[in-house]
């Protein structure tokens, strides 16, 4: 089929939906996966929206991601809980978690979870903004200790994977969304520019020996191996180093399970935490200073005129309502392989619904 412009939110959600369907996924979890999915790429953050699918599909059929059932809870005290996710998906477990720690934070103020063991929990800033719109704080951290793709500080073997980690909170009119990660660029968008034939506009990788390249093949494409720079690159790529430290510790120390159990399939490690504003100086008085300083971090004079300062989550609103108005566009490499999944999976396109 020709790519579509774009599509609905709601017809795109629903042939995601199908796909994971068709693929074995529980009908419950399928839906979640799909929507958050669906909404991620309404953020405008399309390495991690419905890119994701043909991946998620593709470790499904070799068995690398579970499809029914519910976390071992491993502890849990009121208001800290230790889950083990058995590779469900990392998604659905997330928005288990989040929904639970949301109604335990409205008794207990602050909830912490340690979660082992899920598979990949796609976009830390759509799985923040859901605890953000209903008034709570929400703190995201992931790693993934089956994997290597970033070198610690003055080393050059790739030891961890760029551990992200968000938060999100209500700031008045919007929420603010900080979605970051303890290395420069992203193992997505690495391999994104590698299939694109494109290098990286400054030089955010290391080669095998250490040596700064714009050359997005070093991280998978080339002996030695490569890796992914930390924040501040090689002056002050310490800083990085330490942020992902802290994230391995609270998502795997915590968790009781990481790098030493040697782990092979994909999948991560997570660190949440859902704070209630009224157990502190109350929601009112929390959004009035967020909601202030926001604008007035809005209002500051830019460097460049045409570009004035935005809060992060300002551009995800945009986003979202252009994408309510006029539909989601899919670009043709994530259709193309979309497209593929459904014809093995017999499952009709949108486009074909609405021909």
């Amino acid at each position: 089929m020709p790519l579509p412009t774009k599509l609905p939110i709601a017809q795109l959600t629903r042939f995601a939906t199908e796909l994971f369907c068709a693929a074995g996924m529980d009908a419950d979890k399928a839906a979640t996966v799909a929507r958050y999915l669906v909404l991620t790429d309404t953020m405008g953050r399309r390495t991690h929206g419905l890119a994701m699918a043909p991946l998620y599909l593709a470790d499904i059929a070799k068995g690398g991601m579970a499809l029914t059932g519910a976390p071992e809870v491993v502890k849990d005290t009121g208001a800290t809980l230790v889950w083990d996710g058995g590779y469900l998906p990392g998604l659905w477990l997330m928005d288990q978690a989040i929904t639970l720690g949301m109604q335990r934070a409205a008794e207990l103020g602050v909830v912490t979870f340690a979660i082992r063991r899920s598979h990949h929990i796609g976009c830390l800033a759509a799985l923040v903004k859901q605890a953000a719109d209903q008034g709570f704080i929400a703190i995201v951290q992931n790693s993934e200790p089956a994997a290597r793709r970033v070198a610690p500080y003055g080393g050059r073997e790739a030891l961890f994977t760029p551990n992200p980690m968000a938060i999100g909170y209500p700031a008045g009119e919007l929420p603010v969304l900080v979605d970051i990660c303890a290395s420069i660029t992203t193992t997505s968008m690495t391999r994104t520019k590698f299939a694109a034939g494109e290098t990286f506009d400054h030089p955010w990788l290391l080669d095998g020996q250490g040596r700064p390249t714009r050359d997005p093949a070093v991280l998978e494409h080339t002996e030695p191996r490569g890796s992914l720079q930390l924040i501040g690159g090689q002056e002050y790529g310490h800083k990085g180093f330490g942020l992902a430290l802290m994230i391995e510790a609270l998502s795997q120390g915590l968790s009781g399970h990481g790098r030493a159990d040697a782990p092979r399939r994909w999948g991560g490690n997570v660190f949440l935490q859902v704070l209630n504003p009224e157990f502190f100086a109350g929601a009112e008085a929390f959004e009035q200073q967020t909601a202030f300083f926001a604008q007035q971090c809005r209002d500051s004079a830019p460097i460049r005129p045409e570009q004035p300062v935005r809060i992060p989550g300002d551009q995800v609103a945009r986003h979202i309502a252009a994408a309510e108005a006029e539909g989601v566009a899919c670009d043709a490499v994530t259709w193309a392989a979309l497209a593929a999944c459904a014809d093995q999976l017999g499952v009709a396109l949108p486009a074909e619904e609405t021909a």
